[in-house]
């Protein structure tokens, strides 16, 4: 593995206490004080999506839990360099290098290039990432435009003995490795057993998996290689780029779970191959989102976007919320009506926000210093978001209203990204609006009881009327 520079412990220093970050670390399988491999700065890859379709909701829990992970990095004070693939070419349909290649399947069927579907899908999928008010890595990069380096990938494996040519195309071998699978509970030796059908004869182990594949003349992702006209296995590619751009090791890497048993399996097979390397310190998995309990799959209908909650009302930033109700580990099911639910909490929150801008009391720094430690405590015990949530409804139900609990909350948002700070604007209904004109016309004859009344009456309507030296305001109550 190689020796590695010394390592320090990740500590929240505020005045007076210091809070230590720990981390899941699928790889070791328990929850770890995180130390960065560099001193101050952190480096993460992420796997992106694979772009021949719309990314669903389920895609983007992933990546909600990617975007809290660095809001909490930022906030211990680290300096990131952030990697995120955009795969264009080489996912097959199967994760076991059957099928057809996806970005092809969806060119067919849509009638389009492949390239003009992914670069569709790919514009998409960062503007939902802007809905969802992710912050983005600092470096988002495209399969396609790294064909050069996989290639040198794949030739430094067959140097170091790992990899061998087949019709087909270039294969991993895995008996070569001291381990595998490392990540996964899987026991290879069942699931061998287990198989009903031998895909390639020419295989040295049935586990073995693509790293290069042969293009069949009617393929149309292809590039010229030592191989002939060939494409990419879909691991490899991010062990090319995570390599380019992060270096032989890094701090971190993330996916969901999903990734756990194949393609996080694969990429670490192939750094050792050609590095001797484990490239990750820390692996951590965002867990499934379920719908109505089940899963979700095209067939049944229940692969939603974000654009679907939309048009049923549901802001992006609540679907981020509603993620939050759930630890990222943790199986976390979806319907329509908690999604509804959380668009409520996030109109409460706002309007929380706003009453304590508004407040004029006065709170004792031991108060705020005691709401700042449980927060950041939440959130360094492995990003634990439903704990971390519970303290800013503490704040927003707390019935002294102050600007220095505005000022906290505004604070916290730096990892929320939920926009605590931004103005409901509120659809009046056309009767309100009538009662507005009733008691202002009350108000300009003096009739104070009538003014009241009617006051009254748009309260119970679920309005509440304010008037202040500017006019009146109204809220829903």
């Amino acid at each position: 593995m190689g020796s590695k520079p010394p390592h320090r412990t990740c500590k929240l220093e505020r005045n007076d206490r210091k809070l230590e970050l720990k981390l899941y670390n699928t790889l070791t399988r328990k929850k770890e004080p995180f130390t960065e491999i560099e001193k101050g700065k952190v480096k993460i890859y992420s796997c992106g999506p694979t772009v021949y379709s719309y990314a669903h909701i389920g895609n983007f829990r992933a990546y909600i839990f990617m975007d809290t992970l660095r809001r909490v990095l930022k906030y211990n004070g680290y300096e990131l360099k952030h990697a995120m693939n955009i795969t264009d070419v080489g996912h097959l349909e199967s994760d076991a290098d059957e099928g057809e290649d996806k970005i092809a399947k969806a060119a067919k069927k849509e009638n389009k290039d492949p390239y003009e579907i992914a670069a569709y899908y790919t514009d998409k999928f960062l503007k939902d990432l802007e809905k969802l008010n992710i912050d983005k890595p600092e470096i988002i990069c495209k399969a396609t435009d790294h064909i050069k380096e996989m290639q040198e990938y794949v030739k430094k494996i067959i140097e170091n003995d790992y990899g061998y040519e087949t019709s087909r195309g270039i294969y991993f071998d895995i008996s070569k490795l001291d381990k595998y699978p490392i990540l996964s509970d899987r026991k290879i030796d069942e699931q061998i057993a287990g198989a009903r059908v031998e895909v390639d004869k020419e295989k040295r182990n049935p586990e073995d998996f693509a790293i290069w594949i042969k293009a069949p003349e009617n393929h149309i992702m292809k590039w010229q290689s030592p191989w002939g006209l060939s494409y990419p296995g879909w691991h490899i590619e991010c062990s090319a780029m995570s390599t380019k751009y992060l270096g032989e090791e890094f701090d971190i890497h993330t996916g969901g779970i999903d990734h756990i048993p194949t393609h996080h399996e694969n990429e670490i097979a192939q750094s050792k191959g050609n590095t001797g390397k484990i490239p990750a310190k820390y692996w951590m998995h965002c867990n499934f989102l379920s719908i109505d309990g089940g899963k979700m799959s095209k067939s049944l209908g229940n692969t939603y976007t974000l654009d679907i909650l939309q048009e049923k009302g549901i802001e992006p930033l609540a679907y981020k919320l509603f993620c939050y109700t759930s630890h990222y580990r943790n199986k976390l099911n979806f319907t329509f009506e908690g999604a509804k639910s959380a668009e409520t909490s996030l109109i409460r929150l706002r309007e929380g926000y706003q009453k304590h801008l508004e407040g004029t009391e006065k709170i004792e720094t031991s108060e705020i210093k005691e709401l700042e430690e449980k927060f950041e405590t939440a959130i360094n015990d492995d990003l634990n978001m439903p704990v971390a949530i519970s303290v800013v409804w503490d704040i927003i139900k707390n019935p002294k209203k102050s600007k220095q609990l505005a000022e906290l909350l505004k604070k916290f948002d730096q990892i929320l990204g939920i926009e605590i700070d931004k103005k409901e604007e509120i659809e009046i209904p056309e009767e309100i609006k009538e009662l507005i004109e009733q008691r202002n016309k009350a108000r300009q004859e003096k009739d104070w009881e009538k003014s009241d009344q009617i006051r009254d009456k748009i309260k119970e309507k679920g309005y509440i009327i304010k008037d202040t030296k500017d006019g009146i305001t109204i809220e829903k109550a």
